[in-house]
């Protein structure tokens, strides 16, 4: 039996993977309300779709505080006041600090397989840009939940496509978004809410790993 998750999901810029969460969550296919809609810009156009579904709306934007701190704490304060289980990052391109609290709570999107093609800087069209420099023969995307440091944290769930020969940065973009990210986000949420999902430390090793249960042992 599923739990149903309340999601803060903080957004950036076009609102695709909110947007997208939302029509999963209508579709009955994922057991999850959003409770709050967070964005690092009042420019973003997805805030459309939490004025749609009359979500709450935070905009904190980064140019208004002097600290990574400060700024950080501002963007979780309504997480926390929402009572946010989960924090979804879709599409969000600013760095924050996660609080002790929010432990494997954070969770983030890349489009690409981590640990390839990752790290700052490497955002959007940089990144199939630079896999099809790369020449690699398959990309794709990895959900994975936030610590400190960029695109880094236990890998919840990974989606791959191939790489053709005739890709544009644009082609491959969009073949990543609509058959990876688009479905590889709510499989990260679903087994989260099956209590499936299981963090593990690795022996002698400072790295963690998820381990998704069979439904047969979820918590």
């Amino acid at each position: 039996m599923s739990k149903k998750l309340r999601l803060a999901v903080l957004i950036s810029g076009r609102g695709r993977t909110l947007k997208n969460l939302l029509d999963v969550i209508d579709r009955g296919e994922l057991d999850a309300e959003i409770c709050v809609v967070i964005a690092s810009s009042k420019n973003s156009s997805g805030l459309q779709y939490a004025e749609k579904y009359n979500i709450p709306i935070a905009v904190v934007e980064s140019s208004d505080y002097e600290t990574t701190e400060d700024f950080s704490d501002e963007v979780f304060r309504p997480c926390f006041a929402t009572g946010a289980d989960y924090v979804v990052m879709a599409g969000y391109l600013k760095y924050l600090r996660i609080p002790h609290e929010l432990k494997d709570r954070v969770l983030n999107i890349h489009p690409s397989l981590i640990p390839s093609f990752c790290g700052k800087g490497m955002y959007g069209r940089r990144v199939h840009e630079q896999v099809l420099a790369g020449g690699v023969k398959v990309t794709g995307c990895t959900v994975h939940f936030v610590d400190n440091e960029y695109d880094h944290g236990p890998i919840i769930v990974q989606k791959w496509v191939e790489v053709r020969d005739d890709d544009t940065i644009d082609s491959l973009s969009d073949r990543v978004l609509y058959e990876c990210e688009f479905k590889a986000y709510p499989e990260a949420l679903r087994y989260i809410s099956e209590g499936r999902v299981q963090v593990v430390d690795l022996p002698n090793s400072d790295n963690r790993v998820v381990h998704i249960l069979p439904e047969s042992e979820a918590k």
